[in-house]
């Protein structure tokens, strides 16, 4: 989710901003259910190299204050993370070694549903939020993080993570309407002139990256 500021053709000077952007800088995201085990943390690590992109976001890391140092990936020195004691939640940023980053801000929350950093990659003015939304109460949640970044949110801001929230018919498998809660939100993101990058690119589109059985 990107930020625009508000002008005609939006969304071909969008298309046209991100196709400038894309070949220098890449953005994974990621929820790995966990990396308290040394198998599950060695197969994330691997993916990530495999798909060498500049900043790696990852969702519902398990880890506690005192395990963070468990997060390690050859090449992505710089990790930023938001931890819970009680090993639920948790949020990590990765940064890749080859790029001129400098973080100037850092924000985070104690229970590990997000992070924040403001900074300098290639001298270029970036803010990156990772979200990890809670299963009960995610529109909700995320509209009042939103209002509490607000101050922090510009032009060069990223949201990414699990957002636990189908924000069209067109995101759920059921097709079936979206709730007040998630009006409410689309309307906070049209307010703060937010936008899916995904449905941008991709309006007609149902894709999902998880399926359970």
């Amino acid at each position: 989710m990107g930020r625009e500021t508000k002008e005609t053709e939006e969304n071909r000077k969008t298309r046209h901003k991100m196709v400038v952007v894309g070949p220098h800088v890449s953005i994974i995201t990621l929820n790995v259910n966990g990396l308290n085990s040394p198998i599950k943390r060695h197969r994330v690590a691997g993916w990530i190299k495999e798909q060498d992109p500049t900043i790696c976001c990852l969702q519902e890391t398990h880890l506690s204050p005192k395990d963070k140092h468990r997060l390690r990936v050859k090449g992505w020195r710089t990790i930023l993370q938001a931890n819970n004691e009680q090993k639920k939640a948790g949020v990590a940023i990765l940064i890749s070694d080859k790029v001129d980053f400098k973080a100037k801000q850092i924000k985070k929350d104690k229970e590990g549903q997000y992070i924040m950093i403001k900074g300098t990659l290639h001298q270029e003015d970036i803010t990156l939020i990772n979200i990890y939304a809670p299963n009960t109460g995610a529109p909700k949640f995320v509209k009042q993080l939103l209002i509490e970044l607000k101050e922090d949110i510009n032009n060069n801001t990223i949201i990414v993570g699990d957002l636990n929230t189908p924000l069209t018919p067109m995101d759920r498998t059921s097709r079936k309407k979206i709730n007040k809660e998630i009006i409410e939100l689309n309307e906070k993101l049209d307010q703060m002139d937010l936008i899916d990058i995904y449905r941008t690119l991709h309006p007609k589109t149902a894709g999902y990256t998880f399926f359970s059985s």
